[in-house]
Parts: C-alpha cells; structure tokens; sequence
C-alpha cells in the first residue's frame, strides 16, 4: 500500500427531505450571502430552487440566484458568476444539481477568491488553498462531485477542457434526497451510473500491486451498481435503489476505493478530448466507448488483474488463460454499458477517424507526451485507443 493523504471534510444529510434543511445548516455555519448556482430549466420547474430558497430565506440567509450551467461548464458563465460573488460579498456557493454543476461551482468558489482569471487555475494547476465554502443539492448522482477534490471545465474559445484538483474545493456541504432523482430520463440515470463505474475501473487498473483493503471496497462498489442499474432503470421510483446509487455514486468519487493505489485516469483524459470536441457528447457516454478500448489495449500489461475483475464483478468462471479471461471480462464491461442504453463506439456519438488528429494536441496541452499508470501512453497510444473505439 502506498503512502496516502486522505481529507474528507463533508457533511452528508441524507434522506428524504433532505434539501429542507439546507438554510438551518448554512444558517449553523454562518453563512450570510449565498449563491444559488444551478443548470437548466427543470430545476426551476420542478419546484427544488424555490424550495431551497424558502428554505435559506426561513433561515434568514439572503442568496442570490446563477442558472444556466449546461452539461461540461463552460468557462464564460464561470466569469459571470465569479464576478457576480465579488460585487455581491457571496460567503457560500450552494450548487443545486449534478457534477456539471457543482464543478462549476467549484471553479467560481475558488475564482471568487483571486485576483485575476480562474481559468489559470486550470491551466497552471497552482494551489490555491483560498476557496468558498461550497454547499451542494445533489440531482443526479453520477460524477461524485458533491465530495470530490476534482473539478472539470470547458474552455469552448480554446477548445479545451480540463480538471483542477484541490481538498479545499471539497463540498463542506451535501444534503442527498433520493427522490429527487425519481424523474431522472434513462439516458442520464445510464450515463451517471457509467460514470460511477469508470472512477471504479480508474482506480482499480493502474501499475501497483494489490491493496486488499481499497480493491475490495472497489469491487463490492462495482457489484452494487452492476445489481442496481437494472431496477433504477426499469423501476424510477423505487427509493431503496435509488438511494443505493446516489450512496455509491459518492463512495466511488470520494476517493476512499483508490487510497494506497497510484490510480490510472487515461480514460478520463481521452474522454475529455470528446466532450470538448463536441460539448453535446455526454461524459458517461464517451466514457463507455473509451474504456472497453483502453481496457483491450493495455490489457497484456497485467492480464491477471483484468480477469480477477471478470471474477470477481461479472462472476466469470476462469479457464486457466489469463488473457483470454482478461478479454472477457472486457467483453462483459462493454455489455453491461450497452444494457444501460449507452453507445458502444465512437461512431455513435458522431466522432469519425478525421476527428483524432484534432484531439490530440490538446490531450498534449492537458496530459503531456506521456500520461496514465498501467501503460504509460504517448499520443500515438491514444490514436490507436481511438481507433479501437471506432
């Protein structure tokens, strides 16, 4: 087990009901003026942003109110709501939504706290320990973001997108109501719970040897949501399910199922080329076309680990061939996404062979010439993942 340094600092209120009591916890804490930064129109309509702030107003917290983050932030909205928090004396950003969401409200926690642009923070990777206490409403559980260090943007005027990572951008807050995550459509219950299952292979798959304590609290996570996917899916509005995956989707984030480990994180790297690329592309999508890929081509570096996975999540029996068991459980992850509904190959999300020699100088502007743990990968690996992926 390698050394480690793990900080958790959230608060978790979990259960039914639980957004009731966001304006008596920030109010507990101190909060004076909050931001409430959310997406699109449905949580508006749905009734949760006037709940929330009757809730903060009950409280006596004033906030103001920042919608409009769409699926992987972008940067110019960003500015707007860094700008708003300074001319405002915002103390708390209070982000009500899912992982685009709260990354978004990450990066203005930490811009508002600056002098000058925050995307250098993105672009450099400087510490900055001068952050907003963040508060989250989870809506949909699937980045894990509502605990995490990491945060991911867009950069649309330079086609980039990339994370930033930092303990003092974790939530201090996350008040986790499975029901609002009844009338989630299941495109993106599939691609929240994809994504959960990634950060589990990202931290499974990587160069160190085995670390019994981390790979089983990693593997029993796998499980869980290989039992759950099908009744979220089939049943909506089944709570003890839901509440299952809104639990897991944490624990496969927070960071406790890769300590000890050196973790991989390519996938994710060539993900993110996708989603900058086209910012329609959903992350957990692209994410299930590029692992099956990456997994067939890094594979022969430590078969043996590949099929104790295919053992241990998909119940596959060995046959005394390592490899050809690796392949196989490979074969099963790319069958338990397509079972989601998820796409299974770049040609489905509109990405052709064209569109590689695009991606890769800024997967080099984010990753360097060499990047990842299990394979180390330069830029012709990742050519040559993508074409896997095709």
């Amino acid at each position: 087990m390698e050394n480690f340094d793990f900080v958790s600092p959230t608060e978790f209120v979990f259960g039914r009901g639980a957004e009731e009591q966001v304006g008596q916890k920030l109010a507990e804490r101190g909060a004076r003026r909050v931001l409430v930064h959310f997406g699109g129109g449905s949580a508006r309509e749905s009734g949760l942003i006037d709940r929330v702030c009757a809730s903060l107003d009950a409280a006596g917290v004033e906030h103001l109110e920042l919608g409009g983050v769409r699926p992987n932030p972008e940067i110019g909205l960003i500015r707007q709501a860094v700008a708003l928090c300074k001319e405002a004396g915002v103390d708390w950003v209070l982000a009500v939504g899912g992982g685009s969401v709260i990354d978004s409200a990450k990066a203005v926690a930490n811009g508002a706290c600056i002098e000058g642009d925050v995307w250098e923070l993105f672009e450099t990777k400087r510490p900055n320990p001068d952050v907003l206490p963040i508060a989250v409403v989870l809506t949909i559980p699937a980045a894990g973001s509502e605990a995490s260090r990491n945060a991911v943007v867009s950069n649309d005027e330079l086609g980039r997108k990339t994370g930033y990572a930092s303990d003092a951008q974790r939530p201090r807050l996350a008040f986790m109501n499975p029901e609002l995550t009844f009338t989630l459509p299941p495109f993106q219950t599939a691609a929240g719970l994809t994504d959960m299952f990634a950060h589990l292979l990202e931290r499974f798959f990587d160069d160190y040897g085995a670390v019994p304590v981390t790979d089983n609290l990693n593997l029993s996570l796998m499980r869980t949501i290989r039992a759950e996917a099908p009744r979220v899916l089939v049943e909506p509005d089944n709570y003890d399910a839901r509440a299952n995956v809104m639990w897991a989707g944490m624990l496969c984030h927070q960071g406790l199922a890769g300590l000890g480990r050196h973790e991989d994180w390519a996938t994710h790297a060539l993900e993110h080329e996708l989603s900058a690329l086209d910012p329609s592309i959903t992350h957990g999508a692209g994410l299930a076309v590029m692992f099956p890929a990456w997994m067939e081509y890094v594979c022969e570096q430590n078969p043996a680990r590949f099929a104790h996975y295919g053992r241990e999540v998909f119940g596959l029996a060995p046959t005394g061939d390592a490899q050809a068991d690796a392949l196989s459980a490979i074969d099963e992850t790319r069958a338990f996404f397509a079972s989601l509904g998820m796409p299974t190959t770049l040609a489905e999300l509109g990405v052709g062979e064209d569109d590689i020699p695009r991606m890769l100088p800024t997967l080099r502007a984010n990753k360097g010439e060499v990047f990842g743990s299990i394979r180390r990968l330069t830029l012709e690996d990742a050519a040559a993942v993508y074409r896997l992926a095709l």
